[in-house]
């Protein structure tokens, strides 16, 4: 059953999404070359919980950890340790957190150092496919309409979508219905409703689709070893239309980039 939120709950949520996004803007600042995942975890747990907020991933089915931290091949749940970042690695970081009852939930994919171009390509057209995404989750629309443009955009560049790994409602639960995958056939799956909030999350491999999990449980990696990309925002359809939560603002901000891509999603301009 999807959840619908009231306009008040889905502004409790954006500022729960936003503590997410302000914590992916604080590691922005941190992460280089010789850091340590653990520490940077270590870092977003002191952030979130200074913000009044609980990390959500720290105990969720177990997970040891406050940011699901997945380098170069490992596609999500990657689990933070000790091994520094190196120059080209790419990492995402998945981050969520829990406050006034709700969660919010996003990630983005850093570059460390000096990137291959065509990993620096990869990035870029996942993050692309996520807007590309989010443009089709409007009223009249359904789930797989959402997943079908992500899958057609990003499959024109040879890369391989995901399949056993989707986005999600989000609310009073991390996971709520429905499911979001990043592939489909148009004009199947739920219809999208008002007041309904989802993680939209392309999980994008430079080459195949397949994935394997390591003994740890957790880590998920492409099956041929080629790196992987991930990019999540929060959205609420709201008269109709999407509506983000999150930003990657403070992120852009931390590394002085200049980006409007967000605009059309906002009814009103996010001052950061």
């Amino acid at each position: 059953m999807i959840i619908q939120k009231t306009r008040e709950e889905i502004e409790l949520m954006r500022e729960s999404a936003l503590i997410v996004s302000k914590t992916l803007g604080m590691i922005a600042s941190e992460i280089k070359e010789g850091v340590t995942t653990l520490y940077l975890d270590k870092l977003a747990e002191e952030f979130i919980r200074d913000h009044g907020a609980v990390p959500s991933f720290l105990g969720l089915y177990d997970f040891p950890n406050s940011l699901c931290m997945s380098p170069n091949a490992q596609v999500v749940h990657g689990i933070p340790n000790n091994t520094p970042l190196k120059s080209g690695d790419v990492i995402s970081v998945d981050c969520g957190a829990f406050k006034n009852g709700f969660h919010g939930d996003h990630a983005y994919s850093f570059e460390i150092g000096e990137v291959a171009p065509e990993v620096k390509k990869l990035l870029r057209v996942t993050k692309e496919s996520l807007y590309v995404g989010i443009r089709e989750f409007k009223a009249g629309n359904r789930v797989e309409d959402v997943g079908n443009a992500i899958q057609k955009y990003t499959e024109a560049h040879g890369y391989g979508v995901v399949r056993e790994l989707v986005g999600h409602g989000v609310g009073q639960k991390m996971h709520e219905e429905p499911e979001m995958p990043n592939y489909g056939k148009r004009g199947r799956g739920k219809l999208f409703v008002e007041g309904m909030v989802v993680a939209i999350e392309p999980m994008i491999n430079m080459g195949t689709r397949n994935i394997k999990q390591l003994k740890d449980g957790w880590t998920i990696l492409t099956a041929d070893g080629k790196p992987s990309a991930h990019f999540e925002h929060d959205v609420a359809l709201i008269d109709g239309k999407p509506e983000l939560l999150s930003t990657f603002k403070y992120i852009y901000k931390a590394l002085g980039i200049e980006s409007n891509e967000e605009d059309e999603f906002r009814q009103v301009p996010l001052i950061v």
